[in-house]
């Protein structure tokens, strides 16, 4: 044995700390095996010690009080820190000789020496190893003796017997100091910590409340497995004695009953209240009783709130309860129960309002003006759930502001993007401090009314969680074969929802629960056109911004021409959120030049306009000329509307392989591998060479890499673009398409036609080539978004070959 190895074993175990340090090392297995690979000094200096017992691995401090001790911990100190600890027989021996202590003891290692203000000198040690004295070699001016290890005998690693006491000793231990009060809980955690078994042991034996001859004695015990074993045993017996004593004061307990004494102190409140001038509870519960006379709520609700009142009459007003009891009751007294708004039934009056306030819309005004005539003829009809679908900007949320100023009603809005938790929409059962109703009833109690409309906005972006799925409490909602009797968790009665006017707004259909979707009346918001959006600008955006900034028209004329370069160079959207963004600009422009008295432009011209926003940012919506082969003019649909896309493709000698780039999605990548193979079934009816196709590699991309792509409707375009690569001809001008290919050479069906139409307007295309099928689509569409526009419907792609291929080469055309 060496001083270093000790020395190592130290650094290990207390590591990193210093003066101030307030912590038990806990013995890891590492530390353990390490300790236990370690071999004794054959010499070691004795320290008896008058009242406790050290075990291996365990820290204890001890006071040296005798002249004997000191001097030997100090030269111990000095040297290797390595002390033999032994306990004595009799503690009241002042000076003890070989026969005065015990045989068997530990081997320690110094870790600090402290001295203290009354002189004394206090050292901490640690535990190591059992060791039994051979022979006293000298006993001034301490004694020192030749030692040996004591064997220990350790269960086999997976002992079921063995782990099975460790078990028991944790438990009995984490028991002792939850009902020992002298212990503080923080002892629990190094119970938890401590990962060695045999350290558990030795840990718990030196903590027991034992006199020193017992815990000799467990010390002395070779087996480690019978060592637990009488560990346990004193445990159990310590901690019936703790039991005891917990039972005993208890029952001599003679404290005041604590509802007795919460009785008392409530009476005194109340009286001091009283004197105070004060409103007294039973004022206040008097008060709901007037209130609750005035209500129109039908006999089982009146009857319901009686009982519920008298609930709170005999609740103490001091519980928790209490204030919970007071909040429900508070509702349903602000609930406005069959209290309904009157319906305005000019119709147009109405028509005029939405009119005013919104710019076409057509198919939601006329829904609106339907439903309000059915109700002027019917008078009790149920209210319809309405969703406006459509991209954003185009102003789904503020028709239901015009919709209820056009019936009479109140306006209510509740924003369900990121809702997670089904709580918000059926409230918390009133059991939970805190309890609130969800907000369904909260927003009608806003609304003061039974009947008002009622926008639930973002209803496609509810999401699920572990708190429950809103989406699924909104069917009970938005059915009205059911919302007559909406069950509210802490109204814990039906409410009568049937005859509010949900109108939902959602951007993505795809989103929303299947059977939440069929329960609602889906209206499709389309886009603008550019028409539209000047006019909208025009006899709305303008005046809002120029509100809003404080100035009025004639500080600022925008022409429709002016509006129309700002709609298609600075604005891509379906909606007019981008556009009044800019118009915001063009007044800041004008609101900055008059707040600093320089002269500007009132009437706003096309050079003013570029000087303010800049250079047009949206040219790529453009079509492209039709000089090289391979590009072909797209027609997609997007989350903001439509939007035209370009296919290129090109060709490089090698060995015919087929390179998809564009950040494209499965289907459209199978898209482009069908129109290959198509191409290479009928190459000859194309006039295409066949070997072409074992030369040459193709490259197939499209546009804007960094936005995602995916779907069918691509696939005719993609076509054609193969086609016009290997003729090497021209793709007619001004061309756009869009259609679902098949291998037999069908063309399908694609959506979003209205939003690709216009898309097809904006970037000047004269031509559309659609499947047979999407003619329908075309037919709902109006007329004067189709001026100018040619259609060509087709059901095979030899057509479409047919309809887009020119004879004429492009230019710089290669020899194939």
């Amino acid at each position: 044995m060496g001083y270093s190895n000790y020395s190592k074993f130290d650094n290990m175990t207390l590591q990193g700390i210093d003066e101030d340090s307030e912590l038990i090392p806990l013995l890891t297995p590492e530390d353990e095996e390490e300790m236990n690979n370690e071999s004794l000094p054959e010499v070691l200096p004795i320290l008896p010690l008058r009242n406790t017992v050290l075990f291996p691995g365990v820290v204890i401090p001890i006071t040296a009080g005798r002249d004997t001790s000191i001097n030997l911990i100090k030269d111990a100190n000095k040297g290797s820190k390595v002390i033999g600890v032994v306990s004595q027989k009799d503690e009241e021996t002042e000076n003890p000789a070989i026969k005065d202590i015990n045989a068997l003891g530990t081997v320690a290692r110094i870790l600090r020496v402290l001295k203290m203000p009354d002189g004394n000198t206090t050292v901490i040690i640690q535990g190591k190893k059992r060791f039994e004295i051979t022979e006293v070699l000298t006993e001034n001016p301490y004694m020192t003796a030749t030692i040996r290890e004591a064997d220990e005998v350790r269960p086999e690693p997976g002992d079921q017997e063995f782990l099975a006491i460790i078990d028991s000793i944790k438990e009995l231990a984490l028991k002792i100091i939850k009902n020992n009060p002298n212990i503080p809980s923080e002892a629990s955690f190094a119970i938890k910590n401590i990962e060695s078994n045999s350290f558990l042991i030795n840990f718990v034996s030196s903590n027991l409340n034992l006199d020193v001859k017992d815990k000799q004695a467990l010390l002395e015990i070779p087996n480690l497995q019978d060592r637990a074993l009488a560990t346990l045993k004193y445990m159990n017996v310590e901690l019936q004695k703790l039991k005891l004593q917990k039972d005993i004061q208890s029952r001599v307990r003679s404290d005041m009953d604590q509802q007795q004494r919460e009785y008392f102190l409530h009476q005194q409140m109340k009286t001091i209240q009283e004197e105070l001038g004060g409103v007294s509870y039973d004022e206040e519960i008097d008060e709901m009783q007037v209130k609750s006379k005035s209500k129109k709520w039908d006999k089982k609700v009146a009857e319901h709130f009686e009982k519920e009142l008298a609930k709170m009459q005999r609740m103490n007003p001091q519980v928790a309860e209490y204030s919970i009891q007071r909040n429900y009751l508070d509702l349903f007294l602000d609930l406005p129960w069959n209290a309904y708004s009157k319906d305005k039934f000019d119709l147009k009056r109405a028509q005029k309002i939405l009119d005013r306030d919104h710019y076409g819309l057509e198919d939601v005004k006329q829904r609106i003006i339907e439903y309000l005539a059915v109700l002027k003829l019917r008078n009790d009809m149920k209210s319809p759930i309405l969703c406006l679908y459509g991209p954003p900007g185009v102003g789904k949320t503020s028709l239901g502001k015009s919709v209820a100023e056009a019936l009479g009603r109140e306006y209510v809005r509740m924003s369900l993007g990121g809702l997670r938790d089904e709580a918000e929409i059926r409230g918390h059962r009133k059991t939970y401090i805190g309890a609130m109703p969800g907000r369904i009833l909260q927003s009608i109690k806003k609304a003061g009314t039974s009947n008002p409309v009622f926008i639930l906005d973002e209803i496609d972006k509810l999401g699920a969680s572990h708190q429950g799925d809103p989406s699924s409490a909104m069917l009970e909602v938005l059915d009205p074969e059911q919302n007559s009797e909406f069950h509210d968790n802490f109204l814990e009665l039906g409410y009568d929802l049937s005859k509010v006017m949900f109108i939902a707004t959602a951007n993505n259909l795809s989103t929303i629960q299947p059977a939440l979707r069929d329960r609602m009346e889906i209206i499709n918001v389309t886009g603008y056109t550019i028409e539209e959006k000047v006019e909208i600008a025009k006899r709305h955006l303008l005046p809002k911004q120029l509100k809003e900034h404080g100035l009025s028209s004639k500080h600022l004329k925008i022409g429709k021409r002016q509006l129309e370069k700002i709609v298609e160079g600075y604005t891509r959207e379906s909606g007019v959120r981008g556009l009044e963004k800019q118009i915001a600009k063009m007044v800041r422009y004008a609101a900055k030049s008059i707040a600093i008295e320089e002269s500007y432009t009132v009437k706003i011209s096309n050079v003013d306009v570029e000087k303010v926003l800049g250079p047009p940012r949206m040219e790529r919506d453009k079509y492209e000329n039709n000089d090289i082969a391979g590009v072909v003019t797209g027609l997609a649909w997007t989350s903001v509307g439509g939007d035209i896309l370009f296919i290129e493709s090109i060709l490089s000698k090698g060995k015919g392989t087929l390179n998809i780039t564009g950040n494209l999605g499965k289907v459209m990548k199978e898209s482009a591998t069908i129109a290959m193979e198509y191409i290479k079934s009928n190459a000859e009816s194309f006039g295409i060479n066949p070997e072409v196709f074992e030369k040459y590699n193709v490259h197939i991309h499209v546009p804007e890499g960094a936005t995602p792509k995916d779907g069918p409707s691509a696939g005719i375009t993609m076509l054609t673009s193969l086609v016009s690569l290997f003729a090497q001809k021209k793709v007619k001008k001004s061309l756009a398409m869009t259609g679902e290919i098949t291998l037999r050479g069908k063309v399908l069906p694609v959506g979003g036609i209205k939003e690709k139409i216009l898309a097809a307007k904006r970037a000047r295309i004269k031509e559309i080539i659609l499947s047979e099928e999407n003619r329908k689509d075309i037919l709902e569409i109006k007329e004067e978004y189709l001026k100018g526009l040619t259609f060509h419907y087709v059901t095979d792609m030899s057509e479409v070959i047919d309809e887009a291929i020119t004879d004429q080469k492009v230019k710089n055309a290669k020899k194939l």
